[in-house]
């Protein structure tokens, strides 16, 4: 793996190094400022909507439970859990799991988001391959929480020993390695995200919203989107900041 890493970076001179840790440097501030604004964007969006009742008059796990039911998926349980936006699918129980602010709420921004989640439940049973991917991914991001940095700073640490450099080096490129593929699961959740509401909205177009609902339970969803997309943003910065930072060593 060390002398891959090597010969795939042969050619990245020092100039190289340094521009691309001043550009990552640079872009930290104003992607990191995008993401804030995403998640506060999320939160105002959502509680805006939430205080909009939907016609149907039905709750956000009834929905939920009816649009599984139309899929054939009477096995996934619908629970409600503690918190706010803490709704998932989890497709290794079958639990879809709604929040306290969403779980019996008949507002469009909690059909939207039940609904959203009810979308990652149809994916799994049918395979959809940016889920399927995501899902086998979970395991080097498990692994990646637990060992990326301390992979990094004993990489560090070794690095600034003459005479095991080397062995720093491997350390730093298993962890680059590592950081890839957590970076990779950050990409595939992406479309996953968008496919699990393109699902919801022709959903909840068919026979549960129309008109401003529609609109409102769209702006809930997108403002969630851009979440994820800031998420991934941020990590790739950090991939690349920490991968100059190892080139620029290497060059000096």
């Amino acid at each position: 793996m060390y002398s891959i890493a090597v010969n795939v970076f042969a050619d990245f001179g020092a100039y190289d190094a340094y521009l691309m840790y001043i550009i990552v440097s640079a872009l930290f501030i104003p992607i990191l400022i995008v993401g804030i604004i995403a998640n506060v964007k999320v939160n105002s969006t959502f509680a805006k909507y939430a205080k909009v009742d939907s016609r149907t008059g039905l709750t956000a796990a009834e929905v939920a439970r009816r649009i599984l039911d139309a899929e054939g998926l009477t096995d996934v349980a619908i629970v409600r859990i503690r918190g706010n936006l803490t709704d998932n699918y989890n497709p290794s129980t079958k639990v879809l799991s709604l929040s306290e602010s969403v779980y019996g709420s008949t507002s469009v921004a909690a059909l939207g988001v039940a609904c959203h989640e009810a979308g990652h439940a149809v994916q799994h049973a049918k395979k959809y391959l940016f889920s399927a991917l995501r899902t086998k991914l979970v395991p080097i991001l498990n692994f990646a929480n637990t060992f990326l940095w301390p992979l990094f700073i004993i990489g560090v640490i070794f690095g600034f020993m003459g005479t095991f450099g080397t062995v720093g080096d491997v350390f730093i490129i298993i962890g680059l390695v590592i950081f890839g593929g957590s970076l990779l699961f950050s990409l595939v959740t992406l479309p996953t995200e968008f496919d699990a509401s393109r699902r919801a909205m022709k959903a909840l177009s068919e026979g549960y919203m129309s008109g401003d609902e529609l609109k409102g339970a769209r702006k809930v969803l997108t403002a969630a989107a851009m979440t994820y997309i800031a998420s991934f943003m941020m990590s790739a910065l950090h991939f690349l900041r920490i991968l100059a930072m190892f080139l620029m060593r290497r060059r000096d």
